[in-house]
């Protein structure tokens, strides 16, 4: 009997759009309070995706969703590292 693995499929917290979990870029906030981008997809703590676009990030950015998603207050050192990391082909 052969197992088939399922896709995992997750919603981009900018443009709304489901999508596999590869493709979006999963950002997370430590029980600490420290945001930042997970690259491995694994760490612990709340996390939120969004689409490996700047216009999908700043679309989550200003009408609240990322940060509601994450459960915290905007934090403005932790914005401007993600955009660059986002804008980096």
């Amino acid at each position: 009997m052969r197992i088939v693995q399922r896709e995992v499929i997750r919603t981009c917290v900018g443009c709304r759009k489901r999508k596999p979990k590869a493709e979006l870029v999963r950002i997370v906030r430590a029980p600490d309070g420290h945001v930042w981008a997970d690259v491995s997809g694994a760490a612990p703590g709340r996390g939120a995706y969004v689409c490996r676009d700047v216009a999908c990030f700043v679309a989550a950015r200003r009408r609240g969703r990322l940060w509601r998603a994450l459960r915290t207050d905007a934090d403005v050192g932790a914005l401007r590292g993600l955009e660059e990391m986002l804008s980096q082909p």
